[in-house]
């Protein structure tokens, strides 16, 4: 190991002053002297705090795109099937109340900014599966009210932090609520429709995650509880997802249940045209065998 410290320190105390900026910024002077200057590995507080926001950066960073997919196969199917919208209303209340909450409490935006991302995306989806399902005067009101509770939420004049606080704990209690009618629609309809797998098994992984960071980095129990919570509640989706991978939805099977007496009327089958041979007599006709 002091070979390595010996090998790294040149290149870690020289490093420009953006990049240097930043590292403190991130991990703080006192990690950033122990892990870049003093190469310290054994500094387990400071080496799992790193770890934390190197897992928060990540996270956030792949958020802005977690639900692109879900996005573009609505687009490209224009249809909903196999989207809740309820869970998808509660899920983004739930973003929205969580944004505010830890906005107006100043926690480190590494433990948060995938909610800002997420609930944009959110917002798309939702007015799609509204558009979709022939409801688009409902979307437009979806979005008005969802604006109207954005500027409530962070208004310290119109909502105090005790009332916030109140809304946080329902906020959990919403975020996993919106699990339960998308876990119903999958066992309903009995496959997962449009539902995009990179974003049901990319929140499980950052809900496995957030669990970390929220150890490491925030000392508020209701937070981690709805993170907990949350990650049960994505397994029970992802093994859905895994159970019912090439089954075809109940409307493409009523579909093929509609079409088969048609198709077995024009094409019997072999047991069929066997069956009718067998049952019908057998008609006498001249026989060419010789009398006497």
């Amino acid at each position: 190991m002091d070979a390595v410290r010996t090998a790294l320190q040149p290149i870690t105390h020289n490093l420009p002053a953006p990049i240097r900026d930043l590292g403190v910024s991130i991990i703080g002077d006192k990690c950033y002297k122990a892990l870049l200057l003093d190469i310290d590995v054994e500094n387990t507080e400071c080496l799992k705090y790193a770890i934390s926001k190197g897992l928060g950066i990540g996270i956030v960073g792949a958020s802005s795109i977690v639900k692109v997919p879900q996005i573009l196969k609505l687009l490209n199917s224009k249809s909903a099937s196999g989207v809740s919208f309820l869970a998808y209303l509660l899920e983004t209340s739930s973003y929205l109340i969580s944004l505010a909450y830890n906005v107006r409490n100043g926690f480190p935006f590494s433990t948060y900014g995938e909610t800002a991302m997420v609930l944009a995306q959110n917002v798309i989806i939702t007015v799609l599966v509204l558009h979709y399902s022939g409801k688009a005067s409902m979307a437009a009101l979806f979005v008005a009210a969802l604006a109207a509770s954005a500027v409530t939420l962070f208004s310290e004049q119109a909502l105090g932090m005790k009332e916030l606080g109140w809304l946080q704990v329902g906020a959990g209690g919403l975020g996993v609520a919106s699990k339960i009618p998308q876990i119903a629609a999958i066992w309903s309809q009995g496959g997962t429709g449009q539902l995009s797998a990179y974003t049901v098994f990319n929140y499980l992984l950052g809900s496995l995650t957030r669990i970390f960071t929220t150890l490491q980095e925030v000392d508020d129990k209701v937070i981690l509880y709805g993170f907990v919570a949350g990650f049960t509640l994505n397994l029970v989706l992802a093994l859905q997802m895994v159970y019912y991978w090439n089954a075809p939805s109940a409307k493409v099977k009523g579909k093929r249940k509609e079409a088969l007496p048609a198709n077995s009327l024009l094409n019997p089958s072999y047991a069929e045209v066997t069956a009718s041979s067998t049952a019908r007599p057998r008609s006498k006709g001249p026989t060419t065998r010789r009398r006497g």
